[in-house]
């Protein structure tokens, strides 16, 4: 039996143009946060950390949807649950 993976990048449309999860980021791409999603005690975590809307990030590694990433000269790991509300739109 042979196994087929295919991966999908899907995009959000809104009114300022495509976005989408940071979780469907290719490492190494520049993004700008665009949206960050999420009860209003994980919009305040996130922004603690430098999830700001306008603000740059770099994926550096992905495992499973998890993600490490630079952001504000900072190294931060997330969740995947997190990374989902966090939409972004590349550079």
């Amino acid at each position: 039996m042979v196994v087929i993976v295919v991966t999908v990048r899907v995009a959000i449309k809104e009114k300022e143009g495509a976005y989408m999860p940071l979780t469907m980021v290719r490492e190494g791409e520049p993004t700008i946060i665009r949206k960050v999603g999420g009860k209003e005690e994980i919009r305040q975590f996130l922004e603690g950390l430098g999830f700001v809307i306008g603000a740059t990030v770099t994926v550096i590694s992905e495992m499973s949807g998890n993600v490490i990433v630079n952001i504000k000269d900072s190294r931060v790991a997330i969740g995947k649950d997190m990374a989902n509300k966090i939409m972004v739109q590349l550079t």
